[in-house]
């Protein structure tokens, strides 16, 4: 699965935005990439890659983890695929 996370603001290190995520995912959900991405204004994304199961409610179980990481605005699941 493919989220944009946004981050609270410019302040946001998205470095650590990045290894807090990787601390709070839920078990068997490994951060397998990420990316900064442009948005606007000199706002930038943060595009994660997650692999997991899928097991029935696990991208509800990776989206609420991110969403309560602080400096996280927002979390959009932009892609989702079998491997």
């Amino acid at each position: 699965m493919q989220y944009r996370i946004l981050p609270e603001g410019l302040e946001v290190d998205l470095k650590k935005l990045e290894e807090d995520i990787k601390k709070v995912l839920p078990e068997g959900a490994k951060l397998r990439a990420s990316e900064e991405r442009p948005l606007a204004f000199g706002l930038k994304a943060l595009h994660i890659l997650i692999v997991m199961d899928d097991k029935k409610g696990g991208a509800e179980q990776v989206e609420t983890a991110i969403s309560g990481v602080s400096g996280v605005q927002s979390v959009e699941i932009v892609e989702m695929g079998l491997l």
